[in-house]
């Protein structure tokens, strides 16, 4: 029965909102994503320090994250639509004030303000997902939504060092911004409201629904599991760039060939994972994924002075691992929710991965040491065995979610 119903193609409305979505998660996935090889430019025009720019970066996941919990109470009063028409604008005005930025204090303000708005985007396209296509489908639509992450290496980072180099490090947030612009028209046009949630709402204001949220036991598991998740991914992110540089030895220019097929990668192996999880079963392909990148973390995290191909290799069986724990876990977690407090759910559990993020990233700064800019970096394999060991706590946590999820199933057929 399962897989009659996962065969089932999607409706043309669908596959716009499939697009529509994709592209704006791409944009907000870009903008946060080229902060990181812009970075090297960014600090010697602004007259940064190294320590000075981790904050600006970690500034747009503070906000975003605080700006989730802000948002969570009022996320299910309003059509999702307009909702993420508001956020999605306040997010080009942050993007725009990150382009025309002339000093370190301007530069915070202007991803302060960009992660107050974007932080919520993506909690609000879950909630439209969740809306939209019954759990049967979502990991086929969680496949391509995704895809954003790796659309933001192939052509997103590439284009946007490009740009940098012609014009400055300001141009690339410039494109993203009119990029934005432009999709936002195409959702004002093409999308339909979203407000059959408003009809099922009872809390009276936003802290009721708020608190009710998250008193749930059941959203408290998702919640914990997403921080996990997102300890996980973060610990590493920040510092891959300079592991392949000073540990590994590939030269600067070589970068963008390893962030290039890296996405192109995640492109090819999105769809697959997301049908995979639709027709055998999103735990035990969570497991798989995760279970895979903790070998691959530890080999690669070990890893001295290696040829490019080699590094690019580690690059795609680490993406494949990421692929496979990211997909099926989302749509799992689209699960958890009711449809009354799918807004408010969503945006708490971005709020936390943002959060969780950010204290990894801090953490990780603190395990790897560096005792020059030209020197390897230290206890990389150390942070390899951390990251491993919360992966498996993550994945006692999903299971739960897993049981939760199928129990809701197994209660709405009977």
């Amino acid at each position: 029965m399962k897989k009659e119903v996962a065969s089932i193609p999607f409706t043309t409305y669908q596959k716009y909102a499939i697009f529509i979505l994709a592209i704006t998660q791409f944009s907000v996935i870009l903008d946060f994503m080229i902060m990181s090889p812009l970075g090297d430019t960014m600090m010697k025009s602004l007259s940064m320090k190294p320590s000075q720019f981790g904050l600006a970066v970690s500034a747009y996941a503070f906000s975003a994250g605080i700006s989730g919990l802000l948002t969570a109470g009022f996320a299910d009063k309003y059509d999702r639509k307009k909702l993420l028409l508001f956020f999605y604008t306040g997010f080009i005005l942050g993007t725009l004030l990150c382009g025309v930025a002339n000093n370190f204090l301007f530069l915070i303000v202007a991803r302060v303000v960009t992660g107050l708005f974007g932080g919520v985007i993506g909690s609000i396209s879950m909630a439209i997902i969740t809306d939209i296509f019954d759990i049967h489908h979502r990991g086929r639509v969680m496949g391509f939504i995704q895809m954003g992450f790796g659309a933001s290496q192939v052509l997103g980072v590439p284009i946007s060092l490009y740009l940098a180099n012609i014009g400055g490090w300001q141009s690339p947030f410039i494109m993203v911004a009119v990029l934005s612009l432009a999709i936002a028209v195409f959702i004002v046009i093409k999308m339909r409201p979203v407000t059959k949630h408003l009809e099922l709402q009872h809390d009276r204001n936003a802290l009721s629904h708020l608190l009710r949220t998250v008193a749930k036991k059941d959203y408290r598991v998702a919640f914990m599991a997403t921080a996990l998740l997102s300890i996980g991914g973060f610990m590493m992110m920040p510092f891959g760039s300079a592991f392949a540089i000073n540990n590994l030895r590939i030269s600067a220019q070589q970068l963008p060939t390893l962030f290039m097929v890296g996405g192109v990668s995640t492109l090819l192996f999105m769809p697959l994972v997301g049908k995979l999880s639709d027709k055998v079963d999103k735990f035990k392909i969570f497991v798989g994924g995760s279970l895979w990148m903790i070998v691959v973390v530890i080999l690669y995290t070990h890893l001295g002075v290696s040829p490019l191909w080699l590094a690019i290799v580690f690059n795609i069986l680490m993406m494949f691992g990421i692929m496979s724990r990211m997909i099926p876990s989302s749509a799992l977690t689209t699960g958890i929710p009711e449809m009354e407090d799918r807004g408010a759910f969503m945006s708490i559990n971005a709020s936390l991965s943002q959060i969780a993020g950010g204290i990894a990233a801090a953490v990780g700064g603190m395990i790897v040491v560096q005792k020059d800019k030209f020197s390897p970096l230290e206890h990389y394999d150390t942070l390899g065995y951390v990251v491993c060991g919360v992966t498996f706590v993550a994945m006692l946590l999903v299971y739960r979610v897993d049981r939760v999820v199928k129990r809701k199933l197994h209660e709405s057929k009977v």
